[in-house]
């Protein structure tokens, strides 16, 4: 009888902690949108990103972000248990942006961007990418 008190208190604690992280309903999408929202401001302030640069970045972020949920959810509805892989796919979109980001910036753009902790994010991804090919 004690084991299905227990049980139960801890399925509605775990019910309960579930509600809370969508207690205000907002979807994958609408998350998304919001933090490509956020960064997009930040990098218009800290770069000087002009209205066109400024769209495509918006652009180039919602469609990776989406793309790496996406993807992030396919493996977790396969049950893939291996953090590694996770990493490696979040590593692969990130790398995608890197790589357009630095088409679409002025080369004064693409200096404060790799300052603003871009370097240091592509060494960690790059030295993960070769410990991974090891």
């Amino acid at each position: 009888m004690k084991k299905i008190l227990i049980s139960l208190l801890l399925l509605s604690i775990g019910s309960f902690v579930a509600f809370a992280q969508n207690e205000n309903g907002k979807t994958d999408e609408e998350k998304i949108y919001e933090l490509v929202e956020e960064q997009v401001e930040k990098m218009t302030e800290n770069l000087g990103l002009d209205p066109a640069q400024e769209f495509y970045v918006d652009s180039i972020m919602l469609h990776d972000y989406s793309e790496l949920q996406a993807e992030l959810n396919a493996m977790s509805k396969s049950k893939v248990s291996n953090p590694d892989l996770y990493v490696q796919v979040q590593d692969k979109w990130m790398e995608k942006m890197y790589q357009e980001f630095e088409k679409l910036f002025t080369p004064e753009q693409w200096d404060k961007f790799l300052k603003s902790g871009a370097l240091r994010e592509k060494k960690a991804r790059d030295k993960r990418a070769a410990k991974a090919g090891k």
